[in-house]
């Protein structure tokens, strides 16, 4: 056989393989014979940016309990949904960023930036935190559930992904130098204890300085949402936490404390010695209050407590419902009871969200018991669900976020 023939019938050998390879191809490729992508949301009555509420405070549930850094995170999920959210709309200003796009599908095109956002910022805050692995695969999960890439990472351009991705980007960055020291861990390396570590097997109580925190060391320690801790020792939580920035509140100035309302009462202080021991005594005696022996019964009705002055808490309840004019019902229940369930919510335990969290989770539910008619402020035309939540989450986190600060400040 001539070496022109040997030449035709390889060529005719290798177009027959190609065929044939591209028909098995075109049985057997799954993103030509699967249907497209349906978005199916676990709950469908959530809006886009509840969805993502709902996976951060999962999130949080995992994570070692730190309620500054959660609430910090909280309201930065919050700016970046909310400004994903204004990018669509000419009157809303964004928090962080100003940019301005339309698009044919206005609804359609803030839920796929809100995600893109919400995702860029989660998966980043989240990447070294406890329980990561779950966390991160929530993230992805609910991407997939809205039939969003997650490889798309495009910031140029007006279509909702690189919408949201610059939002993320503008935040992330922003997060590096609100004076939290994310990058190092949220840890203050300049803050050291004045006194020593209480070992608490040990009797007695020895502290350089009672008006001054002193750390516990335990020799089995477990946090408070049930993760072993292998350091023994408590470690300070966001020292430099009021030098962090906020949204609503001054700048903490040098000392790091935006809201001063004055020094606490000091033991040895002529002026308010007297007050540190009634303060401290009157712990102790609310402590006293959740012995489950006792048998002391109190009323918790809107009847007896509630109705506080704005900021403060010193109501004392209302003598009849001013929706209905009609008196309370009494609610009769045990004191040790009551008391006990009260301080183990807020001091919160395995897979809580911390007060941070419970914070979102009561609005949410407040929310969804208000029904379709939402009005912001309780005016105006009713809202969809989406504007109502991200306009929610920007104040209550913003608030949240606040309060942080200005506790830890302290």
């Amino acid at each position: 056989m001539n070496p022109a023939s040997r030449r035709r019938i390889a060529i005719g050998a290798l177009l027959a393989l190609a065929v044939g390879v591209g028909s098995i191809l075109a049985i057997v490729r799954p993103w030509q014979s699967a249907p497209d992508c349906q978005p199916g949301p676990a709950h469908p009555g959530w809006s886009v940016a509840r969805t993502w509420d709902e996976a951060l405070l999962n999130a949080i549930r995992r994570a070692l309990p730190n309620p500054p850094v959660h609430a910090r995170n909280l309201f930065h999920l919050s700016v970046a949904m909310w400004d994903a959210w204004a990018a669509y709309d000419e009157r809303a200003d964004g928090y962080l960023t100003t940019q301005k796009v339309t698009g044919q599908d206005v609804t359609a095109a803030r839920n796929e930036a809100i995600s893109y956002a919400a995702y860029r910022v989660l998966g980043s805050r989240f990447k070294k935190s406890v329980g990561a692995s779950d966390s991160l695969l929530e993230f992805d999960e609910v991407m997939e559930s809205l039939c969003y890439p997650t490889d798309n990472q495009t910031t140029s351009g007006d279509s909702p992904a690189a919408v949201g991705n610059r939002v993320a980007k503008a935040i992330l960055a922003y997060g590096l130098t609100d004076g939290s020291n994310e990058a190092g861990g949220y840890a203050d390396p300049s803050y050291h204890p004045v006194n020593p570590p209480l070992v608490v097997k040990n009797p007695g109580t020895k502290l350089s300085d009672p008006n001054r925190w002193q750390p516990l060391q335990l020799e089995h320690m477990i946090s408070q949402n049930g993760i072993p801790v292998t350091n023994g020792t408590q470690q300070a939580i966001g020292p430099q936490w009021g030098h962090v920035k906020g949204f609503g509140i001054p700048d903490g100035g040098a000392d790091g404390v935006p809201m001063d309302p004055g020094p606490p009462p000091r033991l040895g202080d002529p002026a308010t010695d007297q007050q540190y021991k009634e303060e401290a005594v009157g712990v102790i005696r609310a402590s006293s209050q959740m012995d489950p022996a006792s048998a002391v019964m109190i009323d918790i009705s809107p009847a007896t407590r509630g109705d506080n002055t704005l900021g403060r808490n010193d109501g004392h309840g209302r003598s009849v419902n001013p929706v209905t004019g009609q008196p309370y019902v009494r609610e009769i229940v045990n004191q040790g009871d009551f008391t006990r369930a009260l301080a183990e919510f807020w001091a919160d335990g395995p897979k809580s969200e911390t007060p941070p969290g419970h914070w979102n989770v009561i609005a949410n539910t407040v929310s969804d018991q208000l029904g379709p008619n939402l009005r912001i402020g309780g005016k105006g035309v009713p809202v969809d669900r989406l504007e109502w939540d991200v306009k929610l989450y920007l104040a209550l986190n913003g608030a949240v976020h606040d309060a942080a600060i200005v506790a830890w400040g302290l």
